[in-house]
């Protein structure tokens, strides 16, 4: 078999579609095609949109992009408005998928000119396929290892010139080399409730379903300023007012279906009351070092820093501290409890 045949063999079976999940025809229904549809993030949008419309007029491709920023924000969309917008083809994987350069080196020799490689979790590219990339961003070129010991050779490969966008949720993790051969650089960040009450009204009219502005902000305020759990409760208030009402969405109906989820006013839900009610309770609010607050909940470290702490911290219920974490003034207002040890639990 050719050199040719082995890397578009290893190219088919490595380029993935990111968007491939449970409910995948609903998701790419929901996704917006065009900055115009896209809503929040103004200063990104409009710093991308002029990158976009001026590698158009000249006729040249658009420089790399990173985007960065917590999970569910966008950045998966922003790549397929971006490769839209410039009317090239999108080309999808994620960094833990490329396990060898030879995975790497057939996704970039089956691109065409102006394509657009998407690399999800790009920080987490093994550091030895990291410096492949290097003069395939700068040069569009590829220099590959052919058989090894003493027939072992080295191939340069000339690349076709292309985009590559990455995206990351953890951009300190990227080392300093690929991060600066990343000209535009956007950090997507948290969204304000009036912005996702319109990406759940649009969301609602997109799969033909009844909802007011009052029950759209209902489920808007309770998604933690995030789009993608926006979705996901529209989903879930969809189930309920189908099952226990008339099928619209109305204030009542998403404030009766998010209760039966356990997600309160504030969007916490119950492992967010559970783990500061750890806190105050068993550890006297704190300082409590990570591992033992996961082993009181049961819980990977881990996944309490990632995906539960970001939000409790930015909403004030939780420090950070060298010695550990603390519960706040807030924390102990949200749960009905002081500092003295009342326990009355009246969650609100």
């Amino acid at each position: 078999m050719g050199v040719s045949s082995l890397l578009k063999r290893m190219a088919e079976r490595q380029i993935t579609d990111v968007l491939n999940k449970p409910d995948e025809a609903l998701e790419k229904t929901l996704r917006p095609s065009a900055f115009s549809d896209f809503t929040g993030q103004p200063k990104v949008q409009e710093r991308l949109t002029i990158a976009v419309t001026a590698a158009r007029q000249r006729g040249e491709v658009m420089d790399h992009v990173l985007l960065n920023g917590p999970p569910g924000l966008g950045k998966t969309t922003l790549a397929g408005i971006i490769a839209n917008e410039l009317g090239s083809n999108l080309r999808c994987t994620s960094g833990p998928t490329i396990e060898k350069a030879g995975d790497l080196a057939g996704l970039l020799t089956n691109l065409e000119e102006g394509d657009v490689l998407f690399i999800d979790e790009i920080h987490r590219l093994q550091r030895t396929i990291e410096e492949y990339l290097y003069p395939a961003m700068e040069d569009f070129k590829l220099d590959i290892i052919i058989d090894q010991g003493p027939n072992a050779r080295s191939v340069r490969i000339n690349l076709p010139p292309f985009t590559l966008i990455g995206a990351t949720t953890r951009r300190g993790l990227l080392t300093a080399p690929l991060l600066t051969r990343f000209p535009i650089t956007e950090r997507v960040d948290y969204y304000q409730a009036e912005d996702l009450k319109k990406i759940v009204l649009r969301a609602a009219g997109l799969i033909h379903l009844e909802a007011d502005e009052e029950g759209a902000m209902e489920i808007a305020r309770r998604s933690r300023g995030t789009p993608r759990i926006a979705n996901n409760l529209l989903r879930r208030v969809r189930d309920y007012a189908q099952v226990r009402g008339d099928g619209r969405i109305t204030s009542r109906s998403a404030d009766a279906a998010l209760a039966m989820l356990e997600i309160d006013c504030n969007g916490l839900d119950e492992m967010d009351k559970r783990l500061l009610e750890t806190i105050i309770v068993k550890f006297g609010g704190g300082p409590v070092g990570l591992n033992n607050l996961a082993v009181a909940l049961g819980e990977e470290p881990d996944t309490l820093e990632e995906v539960y702490e970001p939000y409790l911290i930015m909403e004030g219920y939780l420090n950070r501290t060298p010695q550990g974490r603390i519960a706040t003034e807030l924390c102990y207002q949200k749960l009905g409890l002081t500092k003295e040890g009342d326990k009355q639990l009246g969650l609100v």
